[in-house]
């Protein structure tokens, strides 16, 4: 305990930049929506070319586990999480900013693909050190003889909450305000917020967090290398090889549904807005549920029920698109606003115990790295079936404007979803699950 600082003041203030931290990134589907209305609309490009956009400007994502190295091994005024943190709303604040103070006409998508690289990293950047202070504290939680055996996943299932609260709000807001105000005003509101989330950061001293220094200022090298040790781990590599892998294989159809929705079915983007609500209601009811119900099955049934629940829904979407649902009386803009959402949010459900398997398993010391090491290779995945939805959109000839083929890109991914389950077995039961069974 930091001399001065109480317990519960400590959780206090991890609470209060954890809470911030994770409400904002939340909230970057306000301006991410749009942005997707901008391209579409203002600078007239196809499905392929938006969605190569949305995966392209996520590349920052990938080099997390160098900004977790950093973050490890160089400490900023005797500080190595909090400004992090600080710097990467920064980055984000200029990011948005700049867009929307540039004149519309001198915009071209060569300059929003950079200014959004600007801003991915500002955000990788503050995952990174959100991600390290959630695993150290659960480490510590873990180690504990006094904490509760509740307590490693509360801090996970906190700011999992924040994250789906920001997620709600934007999308709401985003999808009202997308109806009644320029893409450049969502811009410079989520720009301004992100400057007051840089203030309020600043003045948090990381002293009054309570976090172990242990390892402190232990060398860049020495990091890698104890980085490098952790992966050796089998039950560590193979678990995020599997993670991600089960990501990557699936062709992502995000912007040839959203062509499908607003061009095809001509919805009102507050439709939309009111589906992404749906689905980060979800997540934070997820969060919920898994704080209270669900912290004691093993995470690798979890993970694959999500997997196969994923799945269900693709097919679902397949009846949708045949117009099944429409013959049976169900209006196209009920089953957008309830059905679509929840497989939007469906993907990152398996985030949640697969993050706090992970907090179990990784070594003290390097969680900054393990954890940005995980959150980059789940990164790399969205990138690479980001591409592999452009190709199979490509395979079957759907355009902006002819969804003939869709039915079967839907089936090809359903298809693909299921494959992972295969080699579920290359996920470990939890660390106390294990525990339990070598003791008996």
């Amino acid at each position: 305990m930091v001399s001065g600082v109480s317990e519960i003041e400590s959780v206090k203030n991890r609470k209060v930049l954890l809470g911030i931290g994770f409400w904002v990134q939340g909230l970057r589907c306000f301006p991410l929506m749009g942005v997707s209305f901008f391209l579409k609309d203002g600078l007239k490009v196809d499905p392929s070319t938006l969605q190569i956009l949305q995966s392209s400007s996520n590349l920052p994502m990938v080099a997390k586990p160098f900004y977790g190295l950093i973050s490890d091994s160089f400490y900023i005024f005797g500080q190595h999480r909090v400004p992090y943190i600080a710097i990467g709303a920064f980055l984000q604040a200029i990011s948005w900013i700049a867009i929307a103070i540039l004149p519309t006409s001198s915009i071209s998508f060569f300059s929003i693909t950079i200014y959004l690289i600007l801003g991915n990293l500002g955000a990788s950047i503050v995952e990174v050190a959100n991600d390290a202070i959630v695993a150290e504290t659960a480490k510590q939680s873990t180690s504990s003889k006094t904490s509760k055996p509740s307590s490693s996943g509360q801090l996970q299932s906190f700011v999992w909450m924040a994250s789906s609260i920001g997620g709600v709000l934007g999308n709401l807001i985003g999808g009202i305000a997308i109806t009644n105000f320029s893409p450049q005003t969502m811009f410079l509101v989520y720009g301004i917020l992100l400057g007051f989330q840089f203030l309020i950061t600043v003045f948090i001293r990381e002293n009054s967090l309570d976090l172990p220094r242990s390892q402190s200022h232990i060398g860049f090298r020495k990091q890698f290398s104890e980085l490098l040790i952790a992966l050796k781990k089998p039950e560590i590599l193979y678990s995020i090889l599997w993670f991600s892998l089960s990501y990557a294989v699936i062709p992502a159809l995000t912007g040839t549904m959203f062509y499908y929705q607003t061009q095809h079915l001509n919805l009102e983007s507050s439709l939309l807005g009111f589906s992404k609500v749906c689905g980060q209601a979800a997540m934070l009811l997820w969060g919920v549920v898994y704080n209270r119900h669900l912290k004691s099955i093993s995470s690798r049934k979890l993970i694959s029920a999500v997997q196969i629940s994923m799945a269900v829904f693709m097919l679902s979407d397949l009846l949708f698109v045949n117009g099944v649902y429409r013959k049976m009386g169900l209006p196209d803009s009920i089953y957008v606003v309830v059905f679509s959402g929840l497989l939007e949010v469906l993907y990152f459900f398996k985030i949640l115990p697969f993050t706090v398997l992970m907090a179990q398993l990784c070594p003290p010391g390097c969680e900054g790295s393990v954890m940005a090491f995980v959150m980059s290779a789940i990164a790399l995945a969205f990138i690479v079936n980001g591409y592999l939805g452009v190709a199979l959109a490509s395979y079957v000839g759907v355009t902006g404007d002819d969804f003939s083929g869709l039915p079967k890109a839907l089936l090809i991914q359903a298809a693909c979803t299921i494959l992972p389950l295969f080699w579920a077995s290359y996920i470990p039961d939890d660390v106390k699950s294990e525990t339990k069974r070598k003791e008996n």
